[in-house]
């Protein structure tokens, strides 16, 4: 998301408060939605509600978002930017190009919010945005992995995206099913298919 910039970000060493207030007010506003929209459809959830349950004013919600909906993309992108992200980071020196167990882990405990997305018709552009972040994470770790000697740099961006959209079938396949195995056993699952079909 796109902080507004203002007089304040000029200010040197001033900039840290208001950058922090910024992220603590977008936080709540995203914690707020994220709660209204499990006790009811999102179509009937309002901006001033969400503004209520997060006491936060209109003029400052606006300066942010355009409607409820580009502040549900903008919970969504910053929960898809820190797991495609996560292993890089974080310097991890296992051989995972991505944060199978933790991410299935995650979605795995918000079977509401799946459900939300998925009645309200948004599941797909959440799987749209998430092979697009998760396409460039794994490229990412792909570059920094010494298990591959020479890769090959002009096939890694179509190997990351085929990669991205295997790993997200595999999450609905897990899902449809009742999420039955461990997201560790999902993880190791797919990455014997990662390293098989990539040497």
């Amino acid at each position: 998301m796109q902080e507004h910039a203002g007089p304040r970000k000029q200010q040197g060493r001033q900039r840290r408060k208001p950058d922090l207030r910024v992220r603590r007010t977008c936080e709540r506003l995203g914690s707020a939605l994220v709660a209204l929209i499990q006790e009811r459809p999102i179509d009937k959830v309002t901006v001033q509600e969400v503004l209520d349950r997060a006491s936060v004013g209109r003029s400052t919600f606006y300066l942010h978002y355009r409607d409820k909906n580009d502040l549900l993309l903008s919970q969504l992108e910053k929960f898809l930017e820190m797991m495609s992200t996560t292993l890089s980071i974080r310097k991890e020196e296992s051989h995972r190009v991505v944060p199978v167990a933790e991410f299935f882990a995650h979605i795995g405990n918000q079977k509401k919010l799946y459900r939300v997305l998925a009645d309200s018709g948004r599941l797909n552009e959440f799987f749209d945005l998430a092979q697009g972040y998760f396409a460039r994470g794994i490229e990412q770790r792909l570059t920094e992995s010494e298990r591959l000697s020479n890769p090959p740099q002009r096939e890694l961006g179509a190997r990351a995206s085929a990669l991205a959209g295997s790993m997200l079938s595999l999450l609905r396949w897990w899902l449809d099913r009742g999420a039955k195995e461990s997201p560790r056993a999902m993880d190791e699952l797919f990455h014997q298919m990662v390293w098989n079909g990539l040497q």
